[in-house]
Parts: structure tokens; C-alpha cells; sequence
């Protein structure tokens, strides 16, 4: 398993791929929701198997927390690490950059990875392209 920032097109593309399938195909986000104006000010991740991209999200800065947004796996790469993996490679990113504090929005049934990873949920809960959300922070 390979965590990338995303330094070209190709891996760009790659983790817009992997958003596509979970977000669109899965979930029924619509497309123009999914990848949206923010995508070139965001700071992107890929995780590859064997070559093959199976994980992506992406990283912001917002009001001075790093923002995690878009974090997904494919479902045949579910339970194997690979969610855990780009977390921490994103949280990695963020402290390298000098940031302490992470924000995202998880969805509700995601809530207890993202607490195994130390985040806490900080709001009610609230709807995202017609999906359930919390919102959850981490100092780090």
C-alpha cells in the first residue's frame, strides 16, 4: 500500500476515479457536488495496491484547522488499512505544514473509524448531498 500527494494529472485523476465510484456510482452524490470549485485550492491524496488506486481524499486550510474532506475507500479495499493509511499520511501533511487542529465531516456511519483515529465529534447532526454528517475534530 503507497499514500501519494498528488504531483500530477495522472494521480489527480486517479483519486477523482476512486471519489467517482464511492461518492457517485455507491452513494448517488450527484457529480456536480462531488467534485466541485474547492478541487484546485485542495491539496490531494491517492492510495495505490498493486498499482491500482483504491483510496482518496483531499486537505484544505479553513479558518485556521486543516480540513479533511473526502475521504473514501473502495469497497473491496474496505477493512484492510487503507482508510487508516491515508488519514495518517494527510495528518502527517497537516503537521508538516504547522497545523494543529484537523475539522471534517464524516459521515454518521463512519464516525467510529474516525474516533479510533482520535477525532471527536463537535456538532449535531447535519445533511451533506442528502447523507447524514457530524462534524469532528483532532488536535494533533
Amino acid at each position: 500500500m503507497n499514500v501519494k500527494v498528488c504531483e500530477n494529472e495522472k494521480e489527480i485523476q486517479d483519486a477523482f476515479s476512486v471519489r467517482r465510484t464511492v461518492f457517485v456510482d455507491e452513494q448517488n452524490v450527484p457529480e456536480e457536488e462531488e467534485i466541485d470549485h474547492f478541487e484546485e485550492d485542495a491539496v490531494h491524496f491517492v492510495t495505490y495496491h498493486e498499482g491500482e488506486p483504491v483510496a482518496a481524499g483531499r486537505f484544505r486550510v479553513m479558518d485556521g484547522f486543516g480540513k479533511v474532506e473526502r475521504i473514501c475507500v473502495l469497497k473491496e479495499a474496505r477493512n484492510t488499512g487503507s482508510g487508516k493509511a491515508i488519514m495518517k499520511e494527510i495528518e502527517a501533511y497537516a503537521q508538516k505544514n504547522g497545523l494543529h487542529k484537523l475539522k471534517l465531516n464524516a459521515q454518521t456511519h463512519a464516525i467510529p473509524f474516525y474516533a479510533n483515529l482520535g477525532y471527536e465529534v463537535v456538532s449535531e447532526e447535519f445533511l451533506d448531498a442528502g447523507i447524514p454528517h457530524k462534524t469532528m475534530i483532532k488536535k494533533i
